[in-house]
């Protein structure tokens, strides 16, 4: 069975606050080292209940968090933030199934560092239906015929997923108290709840459907100001929707789209304030 990880970093155990999930903060370091070990115990747990091979994408940030030489010897790693499709780098069709591990909620809702993608942006639609970063990626797996077995993270995380995608297995390793404070399970007895949670997702995958996404979806980016919509409008083939902060592209599949949201994002990101 071949298995594919994406991990992010902001629903990792532990972690509340950006100190821990900026390489320029003093908590990050110690981040890397809980991110790690608990991408290992996934690992370690899908290899023991039938995983042959394993992709891990490191997902985060610059995407080049994970450490290498404490990570398990036997996965493969995609590190490094230049990814034509970024957090499902390499997911392709001869996955079994797919697992996103230290995820956050979508922008606007309530969870630990909750936000979808840059915090330019209020809210993605596809097709008018709200997603975040979970939803995207999940689209791209349900492109290639892969269903999320498990989605581990922050307690909305988990419910954003339940939400989302039917039978899903979820982790939540800590609960929400504000946007940067968590209750939150010690490393070790989060990676016991993983392991348990590995097993039970493999146990299940057959009861787990791939996402499918539209075949022409209509991506719908709503930013926070207009000088971010604006500068996402300068892709061609995208238009602002008069009176509002929402810029629309029509693609014609979703790797398409998946492409333009973060050409866009990385256009409206280069806005100033002034």
């Amino acid at each position: 069975m071949k298995l594919y990880l994406s991990v992010d970093m902001e629903g990792i155990t532990g972690l509340p606050d950006e100190t821990f999930i900026d390489f320029r903060k003093h908590n990050y370091e110690r981040a890397r080292k809980i991110m790690t070990k608990e991408t290992n115990y996934v690992v370690e747990a899908a290899f023991q209940h039938g995983a042959s091979e394993i992709l891990v994408n490191d997902s985060h940030m610059k995407m080049n968090n994970l450490l290498i030489d404490e990570l398990h010897p036997d996965v493969h790693l995609i590190s490094g933030g230049v990814k034509p499709f970024s957090m499902v780098q390499g997911l392709d069709n001869t996955y079994d199934g797919a697992m996103f591990i230290g995820y956050h909620a979508r922008a606007g809702q309530r969870g630990v560092m909750s936000h979808t993608m840059i915090h330019a942006i209020r809210n993605i639609y596809i097709n008018d239906h709200q997603v975040g970063e979970m939803g995207m990626n999940a689209y791209v797996a349900g492109y290639h015929g892969v269903p999320i077995l498990l989605v581990a993270g922050d307690d909305q995380a988990a419910m954003e997923a339940e939400k989302l995608i039917p039978n899903v297995t979820t982790a939540a390793v800590k609960e929400t108290i504000t946007r940067s404070a968590v209750k939150s399970l010690t490393p070790k007895k989060a990676g016991e709840l993983l392991a348990e949670k590995v097993k039970e997702a493999l146990e299940n995958k057959d009861k787990v459907k791939p996402l499918t996404p539209p075949e022409k979806p209509v991506l719908q980016i709503e930013f926070n100001n207009y000088g971010q919509a604006e500068m996402a409008s300068f892709m061609p083939r995208t238009r602002i929707e008069p009176g509002t902060t929402i810029v629309t592209y029509e693609a014609d599949d979703f790797l398409e789209a998946y492409k333009a949201m973060l050409v866009m994002t990385d256009l409206a990101v280069q806005t100033s304030f002034s």
